[in-house]
């Protein structure tokens, strides 16, 4: 009790200093609602509230680039693709950098890739762009693996056999299975207790974004340290998945394949071998562990989103599910298989893909950048350490760029003539130096697991409901509620072999009902949060029926 009321004493004359610096160089930023003490601009949200409709309502009011005061944290929002093109890629060199707040310092010890800054960024961000091309990302050889994983995923559906089922759990695993096959050379079977035990601390580690004690520990960390709350659990959970990364290091290095490596960390460990005699080399097993630590949570969150966004839109808009279907239908009369490059003869599946990452944005905003050096843009002084938040849900719905951009409409993405059509303002994975690493495994990964289940089942709402819930939710912290309160329950889906049966025998094969769902009145223990919005209802029966295409 001593030690927190020295704590205090210490803290209290450094807060009045800062705050009357804060008022006094305030005038000079862009303009934003005032700072109150302790909270900063955060009691503006008292009348908006905390959505993904937040940032575009105080654009309205203060204009495309706005400041927001969090505690000391000073935020300048860029919203509007114009404000947010200037930002992150005309002037990215000013940009550069990555925010470290107290939360992101801990987890993350400003290693690996996302969260690094300076030398060790360039390095680890070079090594990681390199190695993904030679790992075969776009060729034949990652895209068998990535269809594995979706045939992996339909199989496992239909191995339920109408019993309930939640698919966010299989969604996520099959993701993640990717990632691990690229990072460690192999995948893991479901019900592997380790591979569980991975995905129960990542979705702790994300959750606690969700939490009442996030903002508190990210203004208070030294006083919050003292306290107990789940912030208490967050450092074992994170040193399980980095404990799981070295195990896997270590076997690596227990059995070497520097001549021939096979997955990202053989290349690593014969990186550090060839820069081991170099003073300036960040390439250590520090910085090893926390790039695989980067691309298991980031990537298995976002394209875990996206996929589920994707089947609830398609139960939702049953014309544009019917004519992907007819699409496909086109496509696999003439051919068994499917490769990512076949989207080019695939126009409508593709603008859909690329219609569900605009329409239902992974993120609230996109990932932050801190300001290296004093900048003057759009006529306001951007200081040096200011935290800059692009706003891409603005530019992914921003008028001059797209013509109906509250509605889903996958003609967004089409010309007259039927053509796809990749418009500038896409910018679902970021722009710039710092744009995602992953963007192109992410789109991958889409593609087959979207197209896999388009072409074998069909989504609808079950008899008697007429619309389905689009809302979601999202924490106070910095990640966003997948389902907050309550769980999307799917029963199970049956395969196509029935069919086949059928054609064989000559009997007519009957449509059945095949995936139900229902909002589960409880907790999930293990719901899921991250840097995504997921689907997820404020109320109201959800249900999602699948039938089988029998033609």
């Amino acid at each position: 009790m001593l030690k927190l009321l020295f704590l205090l004493i210490l803290w209290i004359p450094r807060w009045i200093l800062s705050y009357v610096k804060q008022i006094w160089s305030r005038k000079r930023y862009p303009p934003g609602p005032f700072p109150l003490p302790v909270v900063g601009s955060l009691w503006r949200l008292l009348g908006i509230g905390y959505s993904e409709r937040t940032f575009r309502e105080l654009a309205k009011h203060y204009g495309n680039v706005y400041s927001m005061w969090a505690g000391n944290f000073h935020l300048i929002i860029f919203s509007g693709y114009q404000a947010v093109k200037e930002a992150l890629i005309e002037t990215s060199e000013f940009f550069a950098d990555r925010p470290v707040s107290p939360f992101i310092s801990d987890i993350t010890k400003t290693k690996g890739i996302i969260f690094s800054n300076g030398h060790t960024w360039k390095q680890q961000r070079r090594f990681g762009v390199v190695t993904m091309r030679r790992l075969g990302l776009g060729k034949s050889g990652m895209e068998s693996q990535i269809q594995e994983e979706a045939q992996q995923l339909v199989e496992f559906f239909a191995d339920k056999k109408g019993q309930p089922f939640d698919p966010s759990l299989p969604i996520m695993k099959s993701v993640c299975n990717v990632i691990c096959a690229q990072a460690f050379g192999h995948r893991f079977s479901v019900e592997d207790k380790d591979f569980v035990k991975l995905m129960e601390a990542s979705f702790n580690v994300l959750k606690f974004g969700t939490t009442f004690y996030y903002p508190l520990y990210e203004g208070f960390p030294h006083i919050m340290k003292h306290l107990p709350g789940p912030h208490q659990t967050i450092s074992p959970s994170a040193e399980m998945i980095l404990s799981f990364i070295k195990k896997e290091i270590k076997q690596h290095k227990e059995n070497p394949s520097l001549h021939e490596p096979q997955d990202l960390i053989d290349f690593y460990l014969l990186q550090m071998e060839k820069s081991k005699d170099d003073p300036n080399s960040t390439y250590d097993e520090d910085n090893l562990t926390h790039c695989v630590f980067d691309l298991l949570i980031a990537g298995t969150d976002t394209t875990s989103a996206s996929l589920l966004w994707a089947l609830l839109l398609m139960a939702t808009h049953l014309d544009i599910q019917d004519k992907v279907h007819k699409e496909l239908e086109g496509f696999f009369s003439s051919s068994h298989s499917i490769s990512y490059k076949d989207q080019k003869a695939l126009p409508y599946t593709n603008a859909v893909i690329h219609e569900i990452m605009r329409n239902k944005y992974a993120l609230f905003y996109g990932l932050t950048r801190k300001c290296v050096k004093d900048v003057y843009l759009r006529g306001f002084l951007i200081p040096k350490g200011a935290v800059i938040v692009p706003d891409i849900r603005s530019v992914l719905s921003d008028r001059e760029h797209w013509e109906t951009p509250e509605e889903f409409n996958p003609n967004h993405f089409l010309d007259k003539e039927g053509n796809f059509l990749l418009k500038e303002a896409f910018l679902p994975f970021g722009a710039g130096v710092r744009a995602c690493l992953g963007q192109l495994l992410a789109r991958i990964e889409l593609f087959h697991i979207f197209t896999s289940l388009l072409w074998t089942f069909r989504l609808e709402p079950p008899e008697g409901v007429e619309t389905l819930s689009q809302e979601c939710e999202r924490g106070p912290g910095w990640a966003r509620e997948a389902f907050p309160a309550r769980g999307l329950l799917l029963s199970s889906i049956l395969p196509l072999l029935p069919l086949r049966e059928a054609e064989e025998t000559g009997a007519a094969p009957q449509p059945e009902t095949l995936l139900r769902g229902k909002w589960r009145e409880k907790e999930r223990p293990l719901a899921m949060a991250g840097d995504t919005q997921h689907p997820c209802s404020l109320g109201a029966l959800l249900v999602i029926q699948v039938t089988l295409v029998t033609s």
